[in-house]
């Protein structure tokens, strides 16, 4: 059985094919939504709620279950490289890529 500490309350959201542990109040870095800067933005996917005492599992999607959140900014992550290399035959080649991300703040947690 799981116990939770009273008043602890989450959701588990989908976007951009990732799934996110998010509570109202909390700042989360998501791959790039099309909404422009404080636009509000609604989930409405998501997999799992937890309020307080009540745990409800979705099947996929817990039913009516929203999390609203304002976008705060978007930017740039930091720099990756992507090396491909093969030994003894002097092959390098050496990529960079930038993803763009938003940040936002999670306002509420609808059941």
């Amino acid at each position: 059985m799981l116990k939770l500490a009273p008043m602890d309350s989450w959701a588990i959201i989908k976007t951009g094919g990732k799934q996110y542990k998010v509570s109202e109040g909390s700042i989360v870095a998501v791959d790039k939504l099309s909404e422009s800067d404080k636009d509000l933005v609604n989930f409405d996917q998501v997999l799992a709620l937890v309020d307080g005492e009540r745990f409800n599992w979705g099947k996929p999607y817990v039913a009516g279950a929203r999390v609203k959140a304002k976008i705060l900014e978007n930017y740039k992550d930091k720099k990756i490289r992507v090396v491909k290399f093969k030994s003894k035959s002097r092959y390098l080649r050496t990529r960079g890529h930038r993803q763009q991300m938003t940040k936002i703040l999670i306002e509420k947690i609808e059941n």
